[in-house]
């Protein structure tokens, strides 16, 4: 597979380096940093409301967003975005995600 020379593809050749299957779904980990700790508490709600079969769960300083997918460059991509988008209004965004071999 060729993914882009930035972060997200790095993450992509290092687990397929690994041996990971990009054929079948597994739980991806978002993690959605914020400005101030902690965001207003509504935000989980909507959250869960836009993403009803994510897991959503405050950690230290960020949300950690769990949605089990398969692994694709542009549905990480898209995800980034999309929590980017919807956490905006509260100081939030989402520029790190990992997941389990």
């Amino acid at each position: 597979m060729n993914w882009p020379n930035d972060a997200d593809g790095d993450v992509m050749r290092r687990l397929q380096r690994g041996g990971f299957s990009f054929d079948r779904e597994t739980e991806i980990d978002f993690n959605i940093d914020f400005d101030q700790w902690p965001p207003d508490s509504s935000l989980i709600g909507i959250l869960q409301n836009e993403l009803p079969s994510a897991k959503v769960s405050a950690h230290d300083d960020y949300l950690l967003v769990k949605v089990r997918a398969r692994l694709t460059y542009a549905f990480v991509i898209k995800m980034q975005a999309d929590l980017t988008q919807i956490s905006a209004a509260f100081g939030g965004r989402c520029e790190s995600w990992g997941c389990w071999t």
